[in-house]
């Protein structure tokens, strides 16, 4: 029975005390862990007050730099506005000036306005005009285009009558200078036949020889100046047909005596 009833007056029922310690352990560990705590809370506390304390510091420096700045930020904001007050007075009498000059530009715009609108009526007028007479002379201008057109076709044709009738003159000159020199070759080979049979018995050759060689140079002179007619008169026929002018003229010719 020992320790088996309620210990008076600490107890009211069996284990009070033993549930009290309980507690009073349970409280100093709190306890305990409260004060371990604060001290970190405290320490915590401590480095940020420092913080604080020198960021507070900092703050105060910056301020009294920013009032400085400001002071001098008031003060260059004075001296902007007397500035600007300056160029404001300024602006208004350059405004006022340019007011007067616009008006002045206003009046000359209008003047010059009118002067245009003026010209513009003579210009229409003269244009007007222009057509007219521009309508009239394209007329007149189909027409001689028409006029010039067909003297154009009757020069050509006339052109071609005439390279015709050159080439005919050329050819009848040639065709007679021809027959000319062709006549005094035949007459020429015909005596040097008449030569060569004489000179066909010894006695009669010795003296008939340097007639003979007179007639032969005499046939080859005019032969060389046969070929040199035919082919000027050709060349002239040529260039008069590919519309050269002042070629109507005749060959000069070398008369050579006969032996």
């Amino acid at each position: 029975e020992t320790n088996t009833s309620p210990f008076h007056p600490f107890e009211n029922q069996q284990g009070d005390i033993l549930r009290v310690e309980k507690e009073h352990q349970v409280l100093k560990e709190q306890l305990r862990e409260a004060e371990e705590k604060f001290e970190q809370l405290q320490s915590r506390s401590s480095e940020e007050i420092d913080a604080l304390e020198k960021l507070l510091k900092k703050s105060i420096e910056e301020t009294e730099v920013s009032q400085n700045e400001l002071a001098w930020f008031h003060q260059d904001s004075e001296t902007q506005m007397k500035k600007w007050q300056q160029e404001k007075k300024e602006n208004r009498e350059t405004l006022k000036a340019l007011k007067g000059t616009a008006k002045k530009h206003s009046d000359t715009n209008e003047r010059y306005l009118k002067i245009i609108d003026d010209k513009e009526k003579q210009y229409n007028a003269c244009l007007n005009t222009f057509l007219e007479t521009s309508n009239k002379f394209a007329t007149e201008k189909g027409k001689l285009e028409e006029l010039i057109k067909k003297s154009q076709g009757d020069s050509q044709e006339c052109e071609k009558r005439a390279v015709k009738a050159e080439v005919s003159v050329l050819q009848t000159w040639k065709e007679t200078e021809t027959w000319k020199l062709q006549g005094t070759i035949a007459k020429a080979e015909g005596n040097l036949r008449m030569l060569k049979a004489r000179s066909s018995s010894a006695s009669a050759a010795p003296v008939l020889k340097p007639q003979i060689d007179s007639w032969e140079m005499f046939i080859s002179n005019v032969k060389k100046q046969l070929e040199k007619v035919e082919a000027e008169y050709e060349e002239k026929i040529e260039l008069v047909k590919n519309g050269a002018r002042n070629c109507l003229s005749k060959v000069e010719t070398v008369d050579f005596p006969f032996p």
